[in-house]
């Protein structure tokens, strides 16, 4: 068994009694139409932020279109993990959910076998200091403000790729040759039509439309969407293993819901366009349990200005 499941004890019948068989039966309805609507959202979004960082017009726009591209490819990941769910299609579609996966993980080069291995056992082992590869891994072990900030830079290409080595160590050969393979094929595709682009307008507006959001905004992106998940938990009780971040329409936006992740926890098959719902439904179950909602500035404030430790209750300390 699975240390989260081991551990759980009877949250899941709390959870149905607060929010109902029926409600639960609808919230976890896949309808394909809304993820692909979301995704062509996403790419037209994607389109608009490199005409804005290409073009040489208007340079005021660069700044803001980066940022902006940086939490897309943050998107990408998001979308993965509605594909690693099954979330996507109501009946399975092995071949198109593969192909889906692989473009969805190409954007940011990742390996979409390594993240979906990675993130289920991440699901199962919830709570674990060891078996939870992003707990075991990628947290920081030394509790210091210069190594928190190496995360929302460059450094945490490094960082991420060391993290996923370690837990790749696990697997058998013919799983870690296959993420090999994926990750090589997509950054010599990267690189290629990097070198595309500059063959087409030379260097500066190449590197301004992908490299620099990838390597710069990206990161921000990233380190923030994931301190608004398990940074600040109470360890002494399951159902407060996640963080509680409501958001507002604009984070929202930007994370592709992923701001719900206390109510993905709870129910993992629960498509993204319908955490917000769900959010609502839980909020008497969160009134009860006292699991309050936090926001993004109360949580950097925290993890920077007072330095409290991953995985901990910040309240308490």
């Amino acid at each position: 068994m699975a240390y989260y499941s081991d551990n759980v004890g009877d949250l899941k019948r709390r959870l149905v009694d607060s929010v109902g068989r029926d409600e639960l039966r609808e919230l976890h309805e896949v309808r394909p139409w809304r993820h692909f609507a979301v995704l062509a959202r996403h790419l037209i979004l994607v389109a608009v932020c490199g005409w804005a960082l290409w073009q040489s017009q208007w340079p005021w726009l660069w700044l803001p279109a980066a940022i902006l591209q940086g939490f897309n490819m943050l998107g990408f990941v998001i979308l993965l993990h509605e594909q690693v769910h099954d979330c996507i299609f109501r009946n399975r579609r092995p071949k198109l959910q593969q192909f889906l996966g692989w473009l969805y993980a190409f954007p940011v080069g990742m390996s979409a076998t390594q993240f979906k291995r990675w993130h289920l056992a991440h699901h199962d082992e919830l709570g674990s200091h060891d078996d939870d590869p992003k707990r075991a891994h990628l947290s920081p072990k030394k509790n210091a403000r210069w190594l928190k900030f190496l995360y929302a830079t460059p450094a945490l290409f490094i960082i991420y790729s060391r993290a996923s080595r370690q837990e790749a160590e696990r697997y058998p050969a013919d799983v870690r040759r296959r993420i090999r393979n994926e990750r090589l094929v997509s950054i010599l595709l990267l690189v290629l039509i990097l070198a595309g682009m500059i063959s087409a307008g030379g260097v500066w507006p190449a590197l301004r439309v992908w490299t620099i959001p990838l390597l710069l905004a990206f990161p921000v992106a990233f380190t923030l969407n994931r301190l608004g998940q398990h940074y600040n938990v109470d360890p002494t009780n399951p159902a407060k293993w996640s963080s509680r971040v409501d958001g507002n329409p604009l984070w929202r936006f930007l994370f592709l819901w992923s701001n719900h992740h206390i109510e993905h926890h709870y129910y993992p098959r629960v498509p993204f366009y319908n955490l917000v719902r769900l959010n609502r439904r839980l909020r008497p179950f969160f009134r009860k349990e006292e699991i309050p909602n936090r926001t993004y500035r109360e949580i950097v404030w925290g993890w920077i200005a007072r330095n409290r430790r991953a995985h901990t209750n910040w309240d308490a300390t």
